[in-house]
């Protein structure tokens, strides 16, 4: 592709839960589950940049797992359920509401990184010593 090319803003929600590329919006950019490619197939874009770590993990406990041990939690206290009833429905609770969302996550936080080109944080050089014709 030519490097030149000037790139739709694509926003991030609408590429990366597709797992689409952040510039072009065509190519894939998983090579697995959650493995993400070096580059995109389609436009070339490098995908060094990316760097999600623990954040879609963080999400999916927030708002999954909170919310499916909760459950689990509930149906022990008001029914002192036996373990095969949880085995039964709130280990496919916490499956079902965790898995999924992790690859659609990631994506979207990949592509937010280069949406909003996000970098790591540097600490800014000192001012230099102020001239001497400053008062």
């Amino acid at each position: 592709m030519n490097a030149q090319q000037s790139w739709p803003k694509l926003p991030p929600i609408q590429t990366g839960i597709k797992g689409r590329c952040p510039r072009c919006g065509e190519g894939k950019i998983f090579d697995g589950f959650l493995t993400l490619k070096p580059r995109c197939n389609h436009c070339g874009l490098d995908y060094s940049f990316a760097d999600p770590a623990d954040g879609p993990a963080f999400f999916v406990i927030c708002f999954g797992c909170v919310p499916a041990v909760a459950f689990a939690i509930w149906l022990e206290i008001a029914f002192t359920a036996p373990y095969w009833v949880h085995l039964v429905t709130t280990l496919p609770l916490i499956l079902l509401t965790c898995i999924p969302m992790l690859r659609p996550l990631k994506g979207w936080l990949v592509a937010s990184q280069y949406f909003y080109k996000a970098e790591e944080g540097k600490l800014a050089n000192a001012d230099p010593e102020p001239s001497e014709n400053q008062t």
